[in-house]
Formats: structure tokens, C-alpha cells, sequence
């Protein structure tokens, strides 16, 4: 097989009778599939799939894995040469899967490459998530072309152009099966968020790019799991980021790093708490703590991808501040 794709869904029974159609009608190409693979629903998710979509395969995990985890136990099933892990919330377009294949067929020192993700309730803006291609700036904050901090441009035509970037979104990422196996896929332990940066830092660490092709265009709704306003999700994102610069980030930049991120992080939230939201001052908290306290469990991934590395720091991490940009000198796009 050469694609699949693979669409993890957790009590997305709505989501499925939305989206779905458009992925069965728009990639229909030969030696292409498409998977549901069920993250132990409750609801009734995986009847949908065969009563409404026949010609997908499902692959039923026995609970609820996470994001990351859940499509790790999924590709242990999938043996194609690429697989392209798809939100339960994204509509594709009609030739939207062809270029994104055709760029890996070609470019064997890509690893992954996402299309541009525009947004589906606001379709002429750039989407929170991916926009059209991932960065992180000098301190681990990331970005994107079209979305800095919570400002979202409105998609004129000015990246529709062929980037390397450093993320790929996993709301629609097209990735190297072996390359995601080899490099250890998703962490698990991350739960949620910030896990396909891990993933994309680890692959160019070892000398591969990651790029946005915008010839490829789909829709996400985003917030299917949580809303971009939610504690939780404050709390995973600010804990997975700091875990992912102690897996990745070489000496001496790690020290640097992580003491600027002790007063930028402590000032987001109190800022947090200046907007009443106290909610999200205490998973800044939290996420802090909780890094301290995991640290350890990551030494051992830490050595292998510092070990594994032939690019001490890809040149698609930004050598500035995207923050003070944005809070300080005004930037926007």
C-alpha cells in the first residue's frame, strides 16, 4: 500500500457524518486507503463508519490512548509506505491528497509535509493550527506563516509558496511510515499537544526536511478535542514544550532557554490572571511543576535524539523572539 490514511477519532460520531464524505470522495487514488481507527469510543462511532462509510477500514484500540499514543497503537497496524495522519474535523478539496504524495515521491530528503490549513467557519482565513507551515522561535514558542500568537491573517495568496518550515500540523501531516517509526513516532507520554513539533524536530535532527506545500489546500475546524480557551490545554502545551526542549536542545542553548522561559512563562501567567482567567494561571503552574517533576523520564530520549543528531539546530527555528515581536514591536504577520 502506498498511502494511508489514517483519521484516530474518540467519541466523534458527529465529526465523522460531517467530515468523512469529503475524505472518501477526494482520495480515491490508487494503493491509497482510509482508516478510522477508534480510540475506544463510548458513543457510536464505529457503527457510523460501517453503516455510512463501507470502504473504510477501522482499526478499534481498546481505550482511549491520547492523541499521540492512540496513533502510535494505530500504525502498528499499517504497513503502507506513507501515512497521513488526519484530524476527524478537517475537509479536504478535491486534488488535494496527489501533490502531497508527489512531494515525498520526489523529494526522498523530505520526511513530512502538511497542505495549507485554512480555517472551516472563517474558510478565507488561515487556521490556528498549521496555517501554512510550523516555526518555533529562539525560545521554543511556536508559530506559523499566516498565525503568530492568536492573530490569524487572512489567506490573499501571500504563502502560497513551497516552504520548509519547522512543523508540519498534525490536524494533516503526511509522513514517512518507517521515518515516524524509526525516529520512535509520537511521544505518548505528551498525551496531547505539541507532540508532532517533537516528532518534526527529531526528524530534520536527523537531517531531514519538513515542508508546507500550499498547491494543497483543507479546511479544520479545530477544537474538536479542546477549545483553544481551556486550561487543559493551556496546562499540556506549556508542559509539553518544555519537555520537548529538554529532549531536543543541545548544550549550552538548553540552559539559556529554559531561564528566559522561567520569567516569559510566569509573566504569561499572571497576564492570564490579569484577564481573569484563573483557570489558565494555574495550569501555567502546574505545566511548570509538572516539567520539573517528569523531567527524569525523558533522560534517556534526551541522550538518543542528542546522540542521533546531525543538525545541532535546524535552521528553521526563527533567531528571534516571536514574543517580543509580538508584545513589544508590534508584529502581526
Amino acid at each position: 500500500m502506498l498511502c494511508s490514511i489514517v483519521i484516530l477519532n474518540w467519541n466523534g460520531a458527529k465529526l465523522l457524518k460531517e467530515f468523512l464524505p469529503s475524505v472518501v470522495k477526494y482520495s480515491t487514488l490508487p494503493d491509497c486507503e482510509v482508516v478510522v481507527a477508534d480510540n475506544g469510543s463510548t458513543d457510536d462511532s464505529v457503527a457510523v463508519v460501517e453503516q455510512l462509510f463501507p470502504s473504510v477500514r477501522i482499526i478499534r484500540l481498546e481505550k482511549n490512548y491520547g492523541f499521540a499514543e492512540g496513533y502510535n497503537q494505530a500504525l502498528k497496524d499499517i504497513d503502507s509506505q506513507y501515512v497521513l495522519l488526519l484530524n476527524s474535523d478537517v475537509q479536504v478539496t478535491d486534488g488535494w491528497l496527489e501533490p502531497l504524495l508527489d512531494c515525498l515521491n520526489n523529494h526522498p530528503d523530505i520526511a513530512a509535509v502538511q497542505p495549507k490549513i485554512r480555517s472551516y467557519r472563517l474558510p478565507q482565513s488561515f487556521e490556528h493550527a498549521g496555517a501554512a507551515g510550523g516555526y518555533i522561535d529562539i525560545l521554543g514558542y511556536p508559530f506559523c506563516r499566516g498565525r503568530i500568537m492568536a492573530f490569524v491573517e487572512e489567506d490573499k495568496g501571500q504563502y502560497d509558496t513551497e516552504a520548509d518550515c519547522f512543523w508540519a500540523t498534525g490536524a494533516c501531516m503526511l509522513v514517512r511510515n518507517a521515518l515516524y517509526k524509526e525516529t520512535g513516532g509520537l511521544d505518548g507520554r505528551f498525551f496531547a499537544h505539541m507532540e508532532e513539533i517533537d516528532l518534526c524536530w527529531r526528524l530534520q535532527s536527523r537531517g531531514y526536511r519538513v515542508v508546507c506545500l500550499p498547491q494543497s489546500t483543507v479546511y479544520h475546524l479545530g477544537g474538536g478535542s479542546l477549545d483553544y480557551s481551556n486550561p487543559h490545554k493551556t496546562y499540556l502545551n506549556f508542559r509539553n514544550n518544555l519537555l520537548m526542549l529538554y529532549k531536543n536542545l543541545p548544550k549550552p542553548q538548553i540552559y539559556i532557554v529554559h531561564f528566559c522561559r522561567f520569567f516569559l512563562d510566569y509573566i504569561a501567567a499572571f497576564w492570564f490572571l490579569a484577564q481573569g482567567k484563573a483557570g489558565d494561571f494555574k495550569a501555567i503552574f502546574k505545566g511548570r511543576w509538572d516539567f520539573l517533576r517528569m523531567r527524569h523520564l525523558f533522560r534517556e530520549q534526551r541522550k538518543e535524539n542528542l546522540r542521533q543528531t546531525k543538525v545541532k539546530l535546524p535552521p528553521t527555528i526563527a533567531k528571534r523572539s516571536i514574543t517580543l515581536d509580538y508584545y513589544i514591536l508590534g508584529k502581526r504577520t
